[in-house]
C-alpha cells in the first residue's frame, strides 16, 4: 500500500503516513456517509422557458387589437378609415421591437432598413388617405436619407474592426447635411422660410464636432494623446 500525497510505502497495519501524516484509504473498508460541505438548496427549479411561445402570446397581443380595430372601424362606419392609423401603428411597433426577437441572432444591418421601410410605407398610406402631396416631396426623403445614414453607421460600425474616429466624424458630418436638407425640403414642401437658415446653426456645430474628430483620426500622436486622457 502507498500513500496518495506522497507515494511512501506504507505497512498494512500503519495508520497515517509517516512521511506526510496522510490518513491511508483502504476502499474495502466501509466508508460512513458524512455531512456534505454545503446544505441543500431549497430554491426551486423552473422550466426553462419557451422563447416562441412568449414570442406567439407577444404576437396575438398586437393582432387582436389591430381586428378589433378593423372590425369596430368597418362596423360603425362601413369602411376602413381611422383604423388603418392604429394598425399601421401597431405593425411599427411589432416590427421594431418584436420581429428581431424571432431570431437567434437578430442582424441590425437587415432589421434597421425594414423598419425604416416600413415607416415609409406608413407614411405614404396616411399621404393617400389624407389627400395630401408631402409624401414625396418630403417625407420619403426625409425617412429614407435618415434609414440610410443610421444603416451605414451600423454597418461599419459592426463590420470594420478599426477607425472608430473617422466614422464618428463622418457621422457628425453627415447629420449636419442632413439637417440641412430637412429645412430644405421643408421649404420645397410647404414653403417655410426664415430670415436666416436655421440649420446653419447646428451644421456649424457638427462640421466644427466633425473635423475635430477627423483630425484626431488622422494625427497618430494626438489621438494617442486623447485616448489616454479619457481611458479610451
Amino acid at each position: 500500500m502507498y500513500c496518495i500525497k506522497c507515494g511512501v510505502e506504507l505497512a498494512e497495519s500503519e495508520g497515517v503516513c509517516p512521511l506526510c501524516g496522510l490518513k491511508p484509504y483502504h476502499p474495502e473498508i466501509p466508508q460512513n456517509n458524512g455531512e456534505k460541505p454545503y446544505p441543500i438548496s431549497k430554491i426551486p427549479s423552473y422550466e426553462t422557458v419557451n422563447k416562441q411561445g412568449i414570442l406567439f402570446l407577444i404576437t396575438m397581443a398586437f393582432l387582436v387589437p389591430m381586428a378589433i380595430t378593423i372590425l369596430c372601424d368597418t362596423t360603425i362606419t362601413g369602411s376602413f378609415s381611422w383604423s388603418g392609423y392604429v394598425v399601421g401603428g401597431l405593425m411599427l411597433g411589432y416590427i421594431s421591437l418584436v420581429l428581431p426577437s424571432w431570431f437567434k441572432k437578430p442582424n441590425p444591418v437587415i432589421f434597421i432598413p425594414i423598419f425604416f421601410a416600413a415607416v415609409i410605407v406608413f407614411l405614404l398610406y396616411i399621404d393617400i388617405a389624407t389627400g395630401d402631396t408631402w409624401f414625396l416631396s418630403f417625407a420619403f426623403p426625409v425617412v429614407g436619407t435618415l434609414g440610410l445614414i443610421i444603416t451605414a453607421i451600423t454597418a461599419v460600425v459592426r463590420y470594420v474592426k478599426k477607425g472608430y474616429w473617422y466614422i464618428a466624424g463622418a457621422s457628425f458630418l453627415a447629420l449636419g447635411g442632413y439637417i440641412c436638407l430637412i429645412e430644405f425640403l421643408l421649404y420645397i414642401t410647404f414653403g417655410f422660410k426664415t430670415h436666416f437658415p436655421w440649420s446653419f446653426y447646428p451644421l456649424v456645430g457638427c462640421v466644427i464636432i466633425g473635423g475635430t474628430l477627423l483630425v484626431i483620426a488622422i494625427s497618430k500622436p494626438l489621438r494617442r494623446r486623447v485616448q489616454k486622457k479619457f481611458f479610451i
